[in-house]
């Protein structure tokens, strides 16, 4: 670990921008702050992109600054225009109250509020006791439109093939910026940080708070992920990876992880894990001198569902993999998971084993194959498995004894593709 917060979140790639570079990093080496990030619950789950802000505040309380995790229950009814080609919908107060207890718990994944060392906030208790002539006077003054005009996350939309921005969103920045100036009047809070494309609305909570009381606040931004292949981090076929276990099962989560490029995994691993130099450096040159084994992967998986889910749920993960790929036994697959896999598979259900005509028809209907002919052909070639047996009969009907837990049976075409069908 290096000996301050700046030098950690440099060797790990993790300062994108930065205001007042040299004076920031002094400022950090000699005093104990107080930082906060902000996020807006527009779901009732967060999910792995907003995990390298969150996880990089928990790198500040680990070098003892405090936190300041906060919940944008009043932003979040308003909508920030920040990467957004159009108007997004604006959600009731009720959904963003319900949304924000949602994800408190799995903040606690991550942030250890065991101490005085982070207080969780949420901005609707001060936004919402503003009126409207002390936002005009006492804030809105500060503000430039000139200066919000020329703002990314205005101008795109001014200049965007759907152009236009409602008064709503324009008024974004504002209420952010007095985020800043609020938590730095009542928690001596000087520094934010956030993703690169913020970084116009935390400038402008500087500004305020330096209009306001004339105190020297700081912005730092971590970078938004790509991955190397041009494709957008922490989305798949299905849509967001969740932290909620609901929406995206340990399973799956386990096996994002588990399948980052080898150019990927060792950027991955600094940005979301707390895996010391030395212990990274040796992973990288397992990737180099021996990819195919997948160490750093492996770890990168373990790391980040344990952190998120649990140990149990991460070795349950990897069991589950092994299994099904008939290296472990499948039926000691617990029923929890075999359930996520069977919704995460969108694979089909049957209310008895009497609607089924036969093996044929189930690898049609899970769309393992797209034809009965096709399906015919990957048996006879010794291509398809039921719970990890090759299926040598193309004429065979699964019985009751095959069904795992009494409900479901695994399907597995090649070495890769499989399907969980559910018999209700």
């Amino acid at each position: 670990m290096a000996d301050n917060i700046y030098d950690e979140l440099k060797w790990r790639g993790l300062i994108f921008q930065e205001s007042g570079q040299d004076e920031l990093r002094t400022y950090l080496s000699d005093e104990k702050i107080s930082v906060y990030c902000g996020f807006d619950p527009t779901a009732d789950s967060l999910h792995i992109g907003h995990l390298v802000p969150l996880i990089t505040l928990r790198r500040f309380q680990e070098f003892g600054h405090k936190v300041l995790p906060l919940a944008g229950g009043a932003t979040g009814m308003i909508g920030d225009p920040s990467g957004k080609s159009q108007e997004r919908n604006l959600l009731s107060s009720d959904d963003i109250a319900h949304n924000v207890e949602s994800i408190k718990s799995q903040l606690k994944q991550i942030i250890d509020f065991s101490s005085d060392s982070a207080t969780l906030v949420n901005n609707f208790d001060w936004i919402s006791k503003i009126n409207i002539i002390e936002y005009l006077r006492d804030i809105g003054k500060n503000f430039s439109v000139n200066v919000m005009m020329n703002r990314d996350s205005v101008s795109s939309r001014l200049e965007g093939k759907e152009a236009g921005l409602s008064y709503t969103e324009f008024s974004y920045m504002v209420l952010q910026g007095y985020d800043f100036l609020h938590l730095n009047r009542e928690h001596d809070c000087t520094l934010q940080i956030g993703g690169s494309d913020q970084w116009g609305n935390m400038t402008s909570g500087m500004d305020l708070i330096r209009r306001s009381n004339g105190k020297r606040s700081f912005c730092m931004t971590v970078p938004l992920i790509m991955k190397s292949d041009g494709t957008k981090f922490g989305k798949t076929a299905g849509g967001s990876v969740w932290l909620d276990p609901k929406q995206t099962c340990p399973y799956d989560f386990y096996q994002y992880w588990f399948n980052v490029a080898d150019a990927d995994v060792i950027r991955f691993i600094k940005f979301f894990t707390f895996l010391p130099q030395d212990v990274v450096e040796a992973l990288e040159n397992s990737v180099e001198q021996e990819p195919h084994l997948r160490e750093a992967q492996k770890k990168l998986a373990w790391e980040m569902t344990t952190m998120i889910h649990g140990e149990q749920e991460a070795e349950k993960a990897i069991f589950a993999a092994a299994a099904l790929f008939g290296r472990e036994e499948i039926r000691e697959v617990d029923t929890v998971t075999m359930e996520a896999l069977h919704n995460a598979t969108e694979a089909p259900s049957f209310s008895s084993l009497d609607e089924v005509e036969g093996i044929l028809s189930l690898l049609t209907a899970s769309s393992l194959c797209k034809s009965s002919g096709e399906a015919r052909k990957m048996v006879q070639g010794n291509g398809i498995s039921l719970n990890n047996e090759k299926v040598k009969d193309f004429r065979y009907k699964p019985v009751q004894e095959d069904l795992i837990h009494q409900s479901y049976l695994v399907l597995r075409k090649g070495k890769k593709d499989f399907s969980v069908i559910k018999f209700t």
